[in-house]
């Protein structure tokens, strides 16, 4: 796992021009860049699995930590996936600077890195604040918004490979299908949101009852 990371580390100096695929580099270049950017799938492949093979044959408890683990887990497969698609040039050249960039980006930091932290804050969340979590709200949250940001984020890359490209203030009518199915995903994540809002809230109003009542 160690070697794995410090691989990544190395093998993302030299592989910066794989967003650079549609400036006119020359064959060769192309070449280069497709296969080092791709050899990185090696080491993180070896990470997952090795994720993997720690849950493997352990007594999980499928609480709301462990849902939000194994999700990020999927999702960054997902998102990983993705990048080995793009990190091919001839591919790149196609879907350069639409909205299948936007999902795989997405799929990679938004949801990876932001799975990873709910997982981390109500794993600590009673050592931090004292307090304890509604399991129930906190599962909802996960489901709700597992399905939120799925919807939201995964029509993107139909759009990017119908060509709508991105940071554009409107787009054409032909393009409409998909994003307002991403559209109903934003509303359900805000949604989850709130719930999240509500079960901290909820946490702390818990604590100010039962200190009141030993009072």
């Amino acid at each position: 796992m160690i070697y794995a990371m410090i691989s990544i580390g190395i093998l993302g100096f030299i592989v910066w021009s794989h967003h650079m695929f549609s400036v006119g580099l020359d064959v060769d270049t192309r070449a280069y860049f497709t296969a080092a950017t791709m050899v990185i799938a090696l080491p993180t492949g070896i990470k997952i699995f090795s994720w993997l093979a720690t849950l493997y044959g352990g007594n999980m408890h499928y609480f709301t930590p462990l849902l939000f683990t194994l999700a990020f887990v999927i999702l960054f497969t997902v998102g990983g996936f993705t990048g080995v698609l793009l990190a091919n040039a001839p591919i790149d050249l196609t879907v350069h600077d639409t909205y299948f960039v936007t999902g795989h980006f997405h799929y990679v930091l938004s949801m990876g890195a932001i799975y990873a932290i709910f997982a981390g804050f109500y794993f600590w969340f009673g050592k931090i604040f004292g307090l304890q979590y509604n399991e129930l709200l906190a599962q909802l949250h996960f489901v709700i918004f597992t399905l939120g940001v799925n919807i939201l984020f995964f029509p993107m890359h139909f759009l990017g490979y119908a060509g709508m490209p991105r940071r554009i203030p409107d787009y054409p009518t032909g393009y409409i299908y998909w994003n307002e199915i991403s559209t109903y995903g934003t509303i359900l994540t805000i949604f989850s949101v709130l719930i999240f809002i509500i079960l901290i809230l909820n946490s702390f109003k818990v604590k100010a009852v039962h200190q009141s009542f030993y009072l």
